[in-house]
């Protein structure tokens, strides 16, 4: 399938893009680093998140390899800057395939490493399960962070994840959008102070508040937020796990995290054979906000690893380049 991309000039927040989906979707893409570096690292957000997500540990990685290494950011279909879609589209798979259309029209050579956070840790492993040529050709490294396998609706707040609850909300969002919305600023007003002590660092506003009042706060679509829940609690890739065979792995998470619980990541890292487990104590879901700097290392340290296992390659990397 062909892939079409439109640049834009570049500024502070990187050279931005837009790349069209295979369905026509325009996905907005931010790119930081040399066109011409060694390795390029995509970064996959979480639910009812955007690329700015990864603003503050885009910062730390900056100043670990300025334009060495090249950096890809990018929105989701029904996030950020990215288009709209037919809400049928709003699956783990389409993100998928949309994944792999914005590597075809940003990294169409050489290796790339995939980051992935939340939805975004998902969206990596169901796109190993539609690509299996990719891993340990293209593919040769991933980093797991605050991701789980399956499971999701078991433990956490995912158990409130039911489908009666979930099936009526999404009712409510088509069959009353504007009561849905306007319910949406009343929440919004109500956790602004606690998003302003956060946003200043006062250290007197628990993480795990912070992390639901961002969530809360940010500006995606409630149709996109009701619909991709579905897919959410359906989510089961334990059988994909294989498929990474011997390419290295960072499984991170926090300790708090009371959405997807440190122990799916002890799980995940048992099933990855040169996975590195990383426990931060005491952060909660949006570690790689809580925690930015620490997250990074953990990310350079990866791709170290990488460039450690190319430079004397086994066989997963044969096809590499």
């Amino acid at each position: 399938m062909s892939t079409t991309i439109a640049r834009r000039a570049a500024g502070p927040d990187g050279h931005r893009v837009t790349v069209t989906a295979d369905d026509g979707v325009p996905i907005s893409v931010r790119l930081f680093g040399d066109d011409g570096a060694t390795a390029t690292v995509v970064f996959v957000h979480g639910h009812c998140l955007r690329a700015e997500s990864w603003s503050y540990l885009r910062d730390h990685l900056l100043k670990q390899w300025g334009r060495d290494t090249r950096m890809v950011f990018y929105d989701h279909r029904g996030h950020g800057d990215s288009g709209l879609a037919d809400p049928s589209t709003y699956t783990i798979d389409q993100l998928g395939h949309d994944l792999d259309a914005v590597l075809r029209a940003i990294a169409p050579a050489g290796p790339v490493i995939l980051v992935g956070h939340s939805m975004g840790a998902m969206v990596t492993l169901a796109y190993a399960r539609l690509f299996p040529e990719a891993i340990g050709t293209r593919v040769v490294g991933i980093a797991l962070i605050a991701g789980a396998a399956n499971g999701v609706t078991e433990v956490g707040l995912g158990r409130f994840l039911h489908r009666y609850a979930v099936s009526t909300l999404q009712i409510a969002v088509v069959r009353a959008p504007r009561v849905m919305q306007v319910s949406k600023r009343m929440t919004r007003r109500l956790f602004e102070p606690i998003v302003r002590e956060a946003q200043f660092g006062t250290k007197k506003v628990n993480p795990r508040m912070a992390a639901v009042a961002t969530a809360m706060l940010n500006e995606t679509p409630l149709l996109t937020m009701a619909t991709f829940l579905t897919s959410l609690m359906t989510f089961d890739e334990t059988a994909t796990l294989h498929r990474l065979g011997e390419i290295p792995a960072l499984v991170l998470a926090g300790s708090a995290d009371i959405v997807v619980p440190y122990a799916h990541s002890v799980v995940l890292a048992s099933q990855l054979a040169r996975s590195e487990l990383v426990r931060l104590d005491g952060a909660g879901h949006s570690v790689i906000l809580e925690r930015a700097e620490e997250v990074a290392l953990s990310i350079v340290a990866l791709v170290a690893r990488v460039s450690t296992a190319m430079t004397d390659p086994g066989p997963e990397y044969a096809a590499a380049g």
